[in-house]
């Protein structure tokens, strides 16, 4: 149960950084209930997880859906560059994340 808390903390920490982005091009009350609910949710399912996987693990994953969420939120919704090398870095992040769950 601990990895689906991880998985879902991470999917609500992409969801507070578009909340961010959105932010910094609206500011109405919207956008902060979307930056909000996001880490919110986020923050509270990364608690959940760490209470059965170790804390550097949990972190890393965590901060790596964030990273590869973010990144393809941004290539998808806001016309950031598809080049080959992001791509390539970002499956790095997502190899290492797989990793950690492979050894713990």
């Amino acid at each position: 149960m601990g990895w689906l808390y991880l998985i879902l903390a991470g999917l609500g920490e992409v969801f507070g950084v578009a909340g961010i982005n959105r932010i910094n091009e609206k500011k109405d009350w919207q956008s902060y209930a979307i930056f909000t609910v996001g880490f919110l949710f986020s923050f509270g399912f990364l608690t959940l997880a760490m209470e059965s996987i170790a804390m550097s693990t949990a972190y890393a994953v965590w901060t790596g859906i964030g990273t590869v969420g973010s990144v393809v939120l941004g290539m998808l919704f806001y016309g950031e560059s598809k080049e080959w090398r992001r791509m390539l870095y970002m499956s790095m992040v997502l190899a290492a994340a797989v990793g950690l769950k492979l050894i713990s």
